[in-house]
């Protein structure tokens, strides 16, 4: 009989398990013919999609959007006003080449400081870019410098401006990446993103020339562009062409689809002959091709919901455990992949009791914000939210009055407090000691010179009762009768009264004399006390 090998077989089993198991599926990267690019969340900024997106490269005409950004902050900061009056001078023109777009401004020509904005991003006006650095930054030296800290400050690494237009210079360069963090930061103010979702403008009649009709040349959100007809994207709402010959065609841009926000950015793109005659541009086909990738393959997803308990934290002071649940204060929602596992992120939690070092003491009610969390994966950032008391935490009073008093005991005049009451204590017990010794000592004084006195006292009234007793009699002899003359009678001494022995005391002295002998020890033995502790 033939042995089977279980090992082929255990391998075949794990493969079709494998195989039948769901898989989220890699995502399929566009294809794209420019040279580089990026597909950014205008929410978060995060990066879904990228191309050589750190390579320099000429931004050509997307130089303006840093020109108008710079004018539109000092405009939000007070500084200068859309209704400015902005003369143009002698030199805005320098630097301009023959094919270079422009608004047709001339030296001379006094326009609002918003209609120059608008010839800047519509119409790519060249010398409108000069009018504004001179105005704002003084000249345009001074401007630039503005652009070039800007985009520092905004974390771009591979950018340097040498002028405020974008036409052809060495030093002026850029990367997909930087300019989605220009671009991203300019949409987040008002101005901007009205005058770059704007189709078509009147710039007024000044006082060289009659009213001006411009035409954004974004083919993205103008059917009737004359450059780039045909390029029209139903999703798209804001952008800025740029083009030269080594720069080639470029194109930042925004669209939005449900609640999808998406930037763009293409740079080196180029443009191909078609079968009609006309040309396919690389730049608006690209970025076309990223907007649907970046709608097919991602959507808002919450992955964080606000009745979700994240954590406890320790509460003093607190009824039942002494504890508060935290929960989210609100829903994080990100855009991510279709078939991306929320349960990878990961949670930073942070206590702002814990992190300042201080106690977490109770009453707390309900909503109370105690700390705050972020999901990130990676290093990158996918959102974060305030962590709130999810219910009311009561207040424990016997725990606040264990508390209030061990605060008090902590104090340093409170033990100073102690400890010299404790010492007076002591010396208290000691002087009580000490007294009653001294007087039990003196007690037995009296009581030993009392008897004294009383032994001497019954001597001496013995001696003084002995004393006054008459002599004994001595026996009268018999007188011999005899026949001689009788003796003459003497006269008879008067008899002296006889001394009586003294009463007893009344009862009332002898208790008054016993109270001042008392009275007499008592203040010898305070005089005794004192003097022994001086």
């Amino acid at each position: 009989m033939k042995k089977i090998s279980l090992l082929p077989i255990f391998l075949l089993v794990v493969l079709l398990a494998g195989l039948l198991a769901p898989q989220a599926l890699a995502l399929e990267p566009p294809e794209l013919t420019s040279t580089a690019a990026v597909l950014v969340d205008q929410d978060s900024g995060r990066v879904l999609f990228e191309k050589n997106a750190d390579q320099t490269a000429y931004p050509a005409s997307l130089t303006k959007v840093m020109t108008v950004l710079i004018a539109v902050e000092a405009i939000e900061r007070g500084e200068f006003a859309l209704t400015d009056s902005v003369t143009a001078s002698d030199s805005c023109l320098e630097g301009m080449v023959e094919d270079g777009s422009t608004a047709g401004i001339v030296p001379g020509e006094t326009m609002p400081l918003k209609d120059l904005l608008y010839c800047a991003l519509l119409a790519s006006a060249n010398e409108a870019c000069n009018v504004i650095g001179e105005y704002i930054g003084g000249t345009v030296t001074d401007f630039v410098a503005m652009m070039n800290s800007r985009a520092a400050e905004l974390g771009c690494t591979g950018t340097h401006f040498a002028n405020t237009h974008g036409l052809p210079d060495e030093e002026h360069y850029t990367t997909a990446r930087d300019m989605s963090l220009i671009y991203r930061e300019a949409l987040s103010h008002e101005v901007f993103a009205e005058i770059a979702g704007t189709i078509s403008y009147t710039v007024a009649a000044t006082n060289v020339a009659a009213e001006r009709q411009l035409s954004n040349t974004n083919g993205l959100i103008n059917q009737n562009t004359q450059l780039y007809s045909g390029n029209y994207y139903e999703y798209a709402k804001t952008g800025k062409t740029g083009h030269t010959s080594a720069a080639g065609y470029c194109l930042v841009s925004s669209a939005e689809k449900d609640t999808v926000r998406l930037i763009a950015v293409v740079l080196g793109g180029q443009a191909t002959q078609n079968s009609s005659g006309g040309y396919d541009y690389g730049n608006f086909i690209d970025s076309r091709t990223l907007y649907n990738w970046g709608f097919e393959n991602f959507s808002v997803r919450e992955i964080l919901s606000s009745s979700e308990l994240v954590t406890e934290v320790e509460v003093a002071m607190a009824e039942d455990d002494g504890k508060a649940t935290l929960r989210p204060n609100s829903v994080i929602t990100a855009l991510i992949a279709n078939d991306f596992d929320i349960s990878g992120l990961e949670r930073d939690i942070v206590i702002y009791s814990v992190r300042d070092g201080e106690t977490l003491e109770a009453p707390i009610a309900a909503g109370t914000v105690l700390g705050e969390i972020t999901l990130s994966l990676d290093g990158e950032v996918y959102g974060s939210t305030q962590l709130i008391a999810g219910s009311a935490v009561e207040l424990s009073k016997l725990q606040y009055m264990k508390n209030q008093v061990a605060n008090v005991l902590g104090m340093t005049w409170v033990k100073i407090v102690i400890v010299a009451l404790a010492l007076a204590l002591v010396s208290y017990i000691a002087l009580v000691i000490r007294y009653r010794v001294l007087h039990k000592r003196h007690m037995r004084e009296l009581r030993r010179a009392r008897l004294e006195r009383q032994r001497r006292m019954e001597a001496e009234n013995a001696t003084r009762v002995f004393s006054e007793q008459p002599p004994a009699q001595a026996p009268r002899q018999r007188e011999t009768v005899t026949a001689a003359a009788p003796r003459p009678r003497q006269p008879q001494q008067p008899q002296q009264p006889r001394r009586q022995p003294q009463p007893p005391q009344p009862q009332a002295q002898a208790d008054e004399e016993k109270l001042k002998a008392q009275e007499k020890a008592r203040r010898d033995y305070f005089e005794e006390f004192f003097k022994n502790k001086d």
